[in-house]
């Protein structure tokens, strides 16, 4: 059984085009504007402690015990006012001053002075207002540290302990700042309606921008793995059933990034664990990754990158070409068309085109395989006896 040159030449090509296919298809390649406009950043693929953590909604609170009330001791009616709603004051500064009812020319006036440093949450007096000693003047709260609460699930409040469990926090008041903070205090029960537990975690607050009622989301941390290999959550590209792939620095071209298929493992508020894709020290597409997978290139194509990288031209798909070009790959070409019409080729090899190694074991593959085929196609099945 003899096969046709044009069948040989598909056979032998097919398996060596496929990886330089692939390549064409997998390599997004940028020009220098490009790279710049999508202001692409990296990260490496390394062994790090990896923490799994749970998810959960709060709020900042005032500290139990950080708010202290100023009344007066007499009554009678305000005349000077110094402070304002959510004005900072320092500790025995003269906020209020009242008049005595009793008879006086003048009338008796006492200053009241703040009994500790804090920024005012509550202001329950104007200027002329009378003043009894049962009533709170104002509210003076300490939020030099403050506690952000989380609505924990009762699933994930179990894994909770006070003094090691640690959360990163993220404010809506404050986008791309984390703060850290420390598990002090459980809620005494859960919430029926929502069956969650209120989370206590003391926050250092030493600016007093952390006001009560901030809203704030959680990572609660609740465990830690050791040395496994990960990437930033924001390198991983892919939604609903599709594949997950990652953009990983071309190590030949500059400005080429290649979509590296990825198989995931755990998540966390900040990376993705790797099971299988990448190798430690390979470097991904942080910032930029999205533009990148829906980007089609920058004007320059995979072949276009190689010639200038290499010095000598590459074929359409980024492969080598035979020595001498474009012309020697475009003659070859139509020497196996006239072969084909020409004549069948069994064991003769051309002399004008001598065979590689790898093309000849490949073409003995081939061969086998389809022999193979062919000899069970053509032997009918025996029943035993």
């Amino acid at each position: 059984m003899k096969l046709s040159s044009s069948l040989y030449l598909l056979l032998a090509t097919s398996l060596v085009a496929a990886p330089e296919t692939k390549r064409e298809q997998n390599t997004v390649v940028l020009d220098a504007n490009a790279v710049a406009n999508l202001r692409l950043e990296f990260a490496s693929a390394e062994p790090r402690p990896f923490e799994d953590t749970a998810f959960a909604l709060g709020r900042i609170e005032s500290r139990p015990g950080a708010t202290t009330a100023l009344s007066s001791r007499i009554s009678g009616r305000v005349v000077a006012l110094s402070a304002t709603l959510g004005e900072s004051v320092k500790a025995d500064t003269e906020i209020v001053r009242v008049e005595s009812r009793q008879a006086g020319d003048p009338p008796p006036v006492i200053a009241l002075r703040a009994p500790q440093a804090g920024v005012v949450t509550a202001l329950n007096i104007h200027l002329g207002d009378p003043v009894e000693p049962d009533a709170a003047l104002l509210e003076i709260t300490d939020l030099s540290d403050v506690h952000a609460v989380a609505r924990v699930p009762e699933a994930v409040a179990g894994r909770l302990r006070l003094g090691q469990t640690k959360a990163r926090i993220r404010l809506t008041a404050f986008p791309g700042e984390v703060l850290t903070g420390e598990l002090v205090r459980l809620g005494a029960e859960a919430d029926p309606a929502s069956g969650t537990l209120a989370a206590h975690f003391r926050v250092p607050n030493p600016d007093g921008r952390l006001r009560p009622g901030l809203r704030a989301e959680f990572a609660l941390v609740l465990s830690s793995r050791a040395e496994v290999l990960s990437v930033p959550r924001e390198a991983v590209q892919g939604e609903g059933t599709a594949p997950r792939v990652v953009f990983t620095k071309d190590l030949e071209l500059p400005g080429a990034f290649v979509k590296t298929p990825v198989i995931l493992g755990a998540t966390n508020d900040r990376y993705v664990e790797i099971v299988s894709g990448l190798f430690p020290g390979d470097e991904v597409v942080t910032n930029g990754a999205y533009s990148l997978f829906f980007a089609g290139g920058g004007g320059v194509s995979l072949k276009e990158a190689l010639d200038a990288a290499h010095g000598h031209e590459h074929a359409a798909d980024g492969g080598e070409l035979p020595k001498g070009g474009a012309a020697t790959a475009g003659a070859s070409a139509s020497a196996a068309a006239t072969d084909d019409h020409g004549h069948e080729h069994g064991e003769e090899t051309h002399a004008g085109h001598p065979e590689r190694p790898w093309q000849i074991a490949t073409g003995v593959l081939a061969l086998v395989a389809l022999a193979l085929a062919l000899t069970r196609r053509a032997t009918p099945n025996r029943k035993e006896t």
